[in-house]
């Protein structure tokens, strides 16, 4: 556990750290495909908030004019607010740190083999 008492603490911070002490270099190739990859999830954790959001301000929250697809969604971001709350918010600050640290561990090449994380 980390000081805030969750499982599984993000480690941005020391991914940024490591990033500018050349002690985490990574494929630009690998980078860029990463970046985007963590700039999808984060989307989609913005919008699982911003639904969070709106949900907890209507008065009597109800999905019952809601098309199928989008009850869907609802039900899955108030699923995962539940399962481990705060969690999302959590996310949303830290996945940017990660972004970052593989911008400046982005290399153009590289000689020795990328470790994966």
């Amino acid at each position: 556990m980390n000081g805030n008492g969750s499982s599984l603490p993000f480690r941005g911070e020391l991914f940024l750290r490591l990033a500018d002490e050349g002690r985490f270099v990574v494929d630009a190739a690998q980078a860029d495909q990463a970046i985007a990859g963590l700039e999808r999830t984060l989307a989609q954790i913005e919008s699982r908030l911003r639904v969070i959001r709106v949900w907890r301000q209507e008065p009597v929250p109800r999905t019952d004019d809601l098309p199928d697809q989008l009850v869907r969604f609802v039900v899955g971001a108030l699923f995962a607010d539940q399962v481990a709350p705060g969690r999302l918010e959590q996310a949303a600050v830290e996945i940017p740190k990660y972004i970052e640290a593989l911008r400046r561990a982005r290399s153009p090449g590289l000689s020795r083999p990328i470790r994966h994380f």
